[in-house]
C-alpha cells in the first residue's frame, strides 16, 4: 500500500481534494464565529471586519511571493508547509485568544498563520493536479475545485450541528477538530508522487510571461471570476435576511449554503461532461446565466425568486475559476508556477473587490443591498467579453 501511495498519481489527486477542503475551512470557519467573537471578546464591527481583511490580505501577499519562492524550495516542501500553517492557525485560534492578554491580537495572529497556509494551497494545488498524467485535464480541474464547495458546505453544516449540540461557547474545540484535516493531509502529501508542471519544456521567465497579451486577458477574467463568486456569496446571508425579509436560519440555508451546493454541483457536472461541452462555450453560457441571476436577485420583489436568483448565481459561477485555470494551462503551458501564483493573486483581488463594491454601493444607497448586487452584474459581463476574445487551443509562441 505504501508503494502504491508513492507511485499512483490518483493519491496525488485525492490529497489535492483534501487540500481544497482545507482551503474552505480556512476561509469559512471563522466567519461563523464573528458575532460570538464580538460578544465574547467585546470586539467592535470594524475589528471583526479586519479579520477577513487580514485573511485575504495575507493570502494576496503569499500569492505574490510564491511566484518566485515555490520553484526554489520545491512543491512537496511547500504544500506540506501549507498544511502545517493551516493546522497551526486553527489550533492557535482555539488557544491564543485565551492565552494572550489581548484576545484580538491572538485571533489576528491565528488568522495570519492559517492564511499563509491558505495562500500557498491556492497557488500549489491547481498546478499539482494539472501536472498529473491525466487525460481529461479540464474535467480534473473542474472536479478538483468542486471540493472547495463541498468543504464550504461541510464547514457550515457540521459546525452548525456542533454549535447546536455542544453549545456555541465551546467553539474552540471545533476549531481543533477542523485542524485535524490539514494535519492529516500534510502526512498524505509527504508520500504521494508530485510531478513538475514544466518537466518537458523550458519554463517562461516572469518577464516573458508578463509580456504576453493572453496572460493579461486571463488575469482580467480571473479578477472578475473571483468578484462574481464572492460578491454574491459573501452578502447572500445578509441579503436574504435584510432585503428579502426571511429568517437568519432560512437565509443561511437558502443563501450561502445553497449557493455553495450549486457551485459545487456545476463543477462536478462539468467534470463529468467536459468532453461533450467545449469549455469556452460553457463559460460564455454561464456568464449569461450569471447576469440573469444577478438581475433576478436584485430586481425582483419576491423573496422566493430572490433566493432562487442567489442559488442560480452559485451554479453559474461554478466553472469560472477552474475554467480560467484550464484555459491558461492550455494556452501557456510553459508558464509554470508563476502563472498560477499571479492568477491566484488576481482571483483574490476579485474576491476582495467584488464584495467591497457591493458594500460601498449599498451603503451609498442607504443600505440597499439590491442596488449593490445590481452593480455586481458588471463582473459576469466582463467575463463574457473577455472569454469571447480567448482562443484556448492556441498555444504560446516562443
Amino acid at each position: 500500500m505504501a508503494a502504491n501511495i508513492r507511485t499512483n498519481y490518483n493519491h496525488t489527486i485525492y490529497a489535492s481534494y483534501v487540500g481544497y477542503i482545507t482551503q474552505a475551512i480556512v476561509n469559512n470557519f471563522a466567519p461563523l464565529l464573528f458575532l460570538t467573537f464580538s460578544r465574547q471578546f467585546g470586539l467592535t464591527l470594524d475589528k471583526i471586519a479586519l479579520i477577513t481583511t487580514v485573511n485575504f490580505g495575507v493570502q494576496l501577499a503569499v500569492d505574490l511571493i510564491s511566484a518566485r519562492l515555490v520553484d526554489r524550495i520545491g512543491y512537496r516542501v511547500s504544500v506540506v508547509a501549507a498544511h502545517i500553517f493551516a493546522a497551526a492557525g486553527l489550533v492557535c485560534l482555539s488557544t491564543l485568544p485565551f492565552a494572550l492578554p489581548n484576545a484580538y491580537a491572538g485571533i489576528l495572529l491565528s488568522v495570519v498563520l492559517y492564511a499563509v497556509g491558505g495562500g500557498l494551497i491556492e497557488v500549489l494545488i491547481s498546478p499539482i493536479v494539472e501536472a498529473c498524467p491525466t487525460e481529461k485535464k479540464e474535467a480534473a480541474m473542474s472536479l478538483l475545485h468542486s471540493f472547495y464547495c463541498w468543504g464550504h458546505v461541510a464547514v457550515i453544516l457540521l459546525s452548525t450541528l456542533y454549535f447546536r449540540t455542544a453549545g456555541i461557547e465551546n467553539w474552540r474545540f471545533m476549531a481543533i477538530a477542523w485542524a485535524a484535516v490539514p494535519l492529516a493531509n500534510c502526512f498524505y502529501f509527504a508520500k504521494v508522487p508530485i510531478y513538475s508542471i514544466t518537466a518537458d519544456r523550458e519554463p517562461l521567465s516572469i518577464g516573458e510571461l508578463l509580456r504576453k497579451k493572453m496572460f493579461w486577458l486571463l488575469m482580467v477574467v480571473m479578477v472578475c471570476a473571483g468578484a462574481s463568486e464572492l460578491a454574491m456569496s459573501q452578502w447572500a446571508s445578509a441579503f436574504a435576511e435584510s432585503a428579502l425579509k426571511v429568517s437568519k436560519t432560512v437565509g443561511d440555508l437558502a443563501g450561502p449554503c445553497a449557493f455553495a451546493v450549486l457551485m459545487g454541483a456545476a463543477r462536478a457536472l462539468y467534470g463529468k461532461y467536459s468532453e461533450k461541452i467545449p469549455l469556452k462555450k460553457a463559460m460564455l453560457g454561464c456568464a449569461v446565466l450569471c447576469v440573469a441571476a444577478y438581475l433576478l436577485s436584485s430586481l425582483t420583489r419576491s423573496p422566493l425568486l430572490g433566493l432562487i436568483g442567489c442559488a442560480v448565481c452559485g451554479f453559474s459561477v461554478g466553472i469560472f475559476w477552474p475554467g480560467t485555470f484550464s484555459i491558461a494551462a492550455a494556452a501557456l503551458p510553459s508558464a509554470g508556477t508563476a502563472m498560477y501564483a499571479f492568477m491566484a493573486l488576481a482571483g483574490d483581488v476579485g474576491c476582495s473587490g467584488g464584495p467591497t463594491l457591493v458594500g460601498f454601493v449599498a451603503n451609498a444607497c442607504k443600505g440597499d443591498l439590491k442596488m449593490g448586487l445590481l452593480t455586481a452584474v458588471v463582473f459576469p459581463v466582463v467575463i463574457w467579453a473577455g472569454v469571447s476574445r480567448l482562443r484556448p487551443k492556441e498555444k504560446e509562441k516562443r
